[in-house]
């Protein structure tokens, strides 16, 4: 596969482990981490704003997190790798400008949901799974520029 179709197919499983129709739904930092193949434990920590709905979207934080993991110094005292500096600067420039906000002021969960009376409702749910689709695709791209692109995992299960 070339870059963009790895980018294709790792947006296509973002949005398939999120939207739970075809394997169990997974939340949505969960579902960032399990797409680009890191341990998914504390990514759980990320669902609903950190769990309070305070907290920036768990999708968009993912995504640091990840670049974070594939892109930093493995030293826990060494310096920021440009890699990581870049792909970080470019990342929340390209979620800034594509994620669809739904007329959101913030990045804040409980600000990009409040329109939805009921959290736990389709529209909701389809609003999310967009903005996880959305953010592994701008992830993706942002590790293929830094050459770092991982394949996606093979099975869904």
């Amino acid at each position: 596969m070339n870059d963009r179709e790895l980018v294709e197919a790792l947006r296509e499983r973002a949005r398939l482990v999120y939207e739970g129709k075809a394997v169990p739904h997974r939340s949505c930092g969960i579902a960032i981490a399990e797409t680009f193949g890191v341990p998914t434990r504390p990514y759980g920590a990320l669902r609903r704003g950190g769990l309070t709905g305070e907290g920036r979207c768990g999708a968009v934080q993912a995504g640091l997190l990840v670049l974070g993991e594939l892109l930093g110094d493995p030293e826990p005292a060494g310096p920021v790798t440009p890699a990581l500096r870049e792909a970080v600067a470019w990342y929340a420039a390209e979620v800034e400008r594509r994620l669809d906000r739904g007329g959101a002021a913030t990045l804040v969960c409980n600000d990009l949901t409040g329109r939805f009376p009921v959290f736990q409702s389709e529209p909701r749910h389809a609003f999310c799974t967009e903005l996880v689709t959305v953010v592994a695709e701008v992830l993706a791209e942002a590790l293929a520029r830094a050459g770092r692109l991982p394949a996606p995992p093979a099975a869904l299960t």
